[in-house]
């Protein structure tokens, strides 16, 4: 509701367009919580979460003789959601730090710091003072995907806008902007959907 619309606004604009919300309601991703069963895009290939009880330890890959990919979970089943999430998050930090301090030394600029947060409008951001912050949920996508955020933001440290200049850095830094582009405007709503509890 708009912050000067009222109550009965509201519900006039509901009984006039329930048939439009509730369509854009059916588009939205379903929630996929970090529990047992569930399958998370690693890098873009789906890993089945299993939970460990027995074992020791956070969380690991493994693949299964029958080749399907797994992220097996140690501890209590209650603590699953906070161990994957900071798994993640981990992941992400680590490829992001290195796909960045990559481009930027291609781009011969200096990142200061990397923050990894989890961004519901954007996937990245970039101050002139050289701070990069990416969502986590870039450890999902495919790697050409997190590679083409990288170089985006490490670009806005020779160009803070969006012209035709900014665009060849990143294409000169990155040869897959069209495709991860295109796969994030297919996919990217997709990521959010994860770790979200129903």
């Amino acid at each position: 509701m708009p912050p000067r619309g009222t109550i009965v606004e509201a519900k006039e604009f509901a009984n006039l367009h329930g048939g439009w919300i509730a369509a854009r309601l059916g588009r939205l991703p379903k929630a996929a919580p970090f529990q047992p069963g569930t399958l998370v895009p690693l890098r873009g290939v789906p890993h089945r979460l299993v939970h460990r009880a027995g074992e020791r330890g956070t969380v690991w890959t493994e693949t299964r003789d029958s080749g399907e990919k797994v992220l097996c979970v140690a501890g209590g089943v209650e603590h699953m959601d906070r161990r994957v999430h900071d798994f993640l998050k981990r992941e992400a930090r680590k490829e992001l730090q290195k796909a960045a301090q990559l481009y930027a030394a291609e781009l011969g600029v200096r990142v200061r710091r990397i923050s990894i947060r989890d961004q519901s409008s954007r996937w990245g951001s970039c101050t002139s003072a050289g701070s990069l912050s990416f969502s986590w949920r870039l450890i999902l996508a495919p790697p050409f995907v997190l590679d083409y955020l990288a170089a985006h933001e490490v670009a806005h440290l020779v160009e803070m806008n969006h012209s035709a200049r900014f665009w060849r850095v990143v294409g000169k830094a990155c040869g897959s902007v069209d495709r991860a582009k295109s796969w994030l405007d297919t996919h990217g709503n997709d990521l959010h959907r994860y770790g979200i509890q129903e």
